[in-house]
């Protein structure tokens, strides 16, 4: 199992770039194909209403502008990705999600950008929507981390339908890293992985069970705090949530790993 196929989001944030960078060497880690994708809707709310003197210019003045932001993107995305030959770009007029989610059936792993700003970037994709609405493997990757060593790999587990596939989805990077630590965080609930580490061990992998106690902490902080301490560059957890009144309502953990974590964390629902 490999990811044949990595896709990459892309906007106009200060850290498009170094997310593209990441995406790139990964896609020469798993000799995959890379592709990038923007879009952007144009706001014609904008556009004068009626038989005014600007009327006939102003759609499509508001189109060019967008058109523009686009160019830029992918300007940044063949620079970030330097010149390597297995590369696509995708982009369209379009709500940034909508297009993401039709181009995500040509992925294997999509990587998106957690922006740190209180409104989101200029094409940018929310990685909440992304985990919920892709129904493939979301790498979430912190501003300005342009590179993913993956050696040394903490899975969050508790036994969930969510956290069972993200173990399976993460299994090419699993397979490759030289120690996975699967962290049941001692919350109570007494979270047994037992079978988990026969499975990634029957897979090849090198994996050990940890018990983390929280301390008072939450336990994406635990998570956090395990990783640091093993030297581990990324986080697999399963993405809890659902939909209510067309917004995802979260649990603590997800909120938490999607708006604060410093590595970047590989998520699956």
């Amino acid at each position: 199992m490999t990811y044949a196929s990595i896709m990459v989001a892309v906007d106009l944030s200060e850290g498009a770039r170094s997310r593209v960078r990441l995406a790139a060497l990964l896609a020469d880690d798993f000799h995959a194909r890379l592709t990038g994708v923007a879009a952007e809707m144009p706001d014609y709310s904008w556009a004068p209403a009626g038989p005014t003197p600007g009327g006939a210019f102003g759609i499509p003045s508001i189109q060019e502008a967008v058109l523009n932001d686009l160019r830029v993107a992918h300007e940044a995305f063949e620079e970030a990705a330097g010149g390597r030959s297995r590369v696509e770009w995708r982009s369209d007029l379009d709500s940034p999600l909508a297009f993401l989610v039709v181009q995500a059936a040509a992925a294997d792993l999509v990587v998106v950008g957690r922006g740190t700003d209180p409104g989101p970037a200029l094409l940018a994709v929310d990685p909440a929507d992304a985990v919920m609405h892709l129904g493939r493997p979301v790498l979430v990757v912190p501003p300005g981390v342009d590179h993913l060593d993956a050696k040394r790999v903490v899975v969050g587990w508790k036994n969930t339908r969510e956290a069972r596939r993200a173990v399976l989805d993460a299994l090419p990077f699993l397979k490759r890293a030289s120690e996975v630590l699967v962290v049941s965080v001692d919350d109570g609930a007494g979270s047994e992985g037992q079978d988990t580490l026969r499975l990634l061990q029957a897979h090849g992998v090198s994996a050990i069970r940890v018990r983390h106690d929280a301390l008072g902490a939450s336990t994406s902080e635990a998570l956090v705090e395990a990783a640091t301490e093993h030297g581990a560059d990324l986080i697999v957890a399963g993405a809890y949530g659902h939909g209510r009144l067309r917004e995802w309502a979260f649990g603590g953990v997800t909120r938490e790993l999607l708006s604060y974590a410093p590595l970047c964390c590989l998520m699956s629902h």
